[in-house]
């Protein structure tokens, strides 16, 4: 019964590092673009069509991370 005192507490502080482990992926853009890694492997990496969307899927995600960002003072 005494270890529960132990297992307890130990316990939410997993939970709150877990918590505090997603909202930092979510802030800094990990969940993104989900689709794009994925397609990815399915086209030839010299196709001039795959470089372009890959291009232009590296422009939406780097605008949106930009928009992520606190502004200076």
């Amino acid at each position: 019964m005494t270890v529960l005192y132990i297992l307890v507490p130990v316990a939410m502080i997993f939970v709150i590092l877990a918590i505090c482990i997603f909202n930092w992926a979510v802030n800094n853009g990990q969940y993104d673009d989900l689709d794009s890694p994925a397609h990815s492997i399915l086209f030839d990496e010299e196709d001039p069509a795959h470089l372009s969307a890959k291009q232009s899927s590296d422009d939406a995600s780097n605008s949106s991370r930009n928009t992520h960002t606190q502004p200076e003072d």
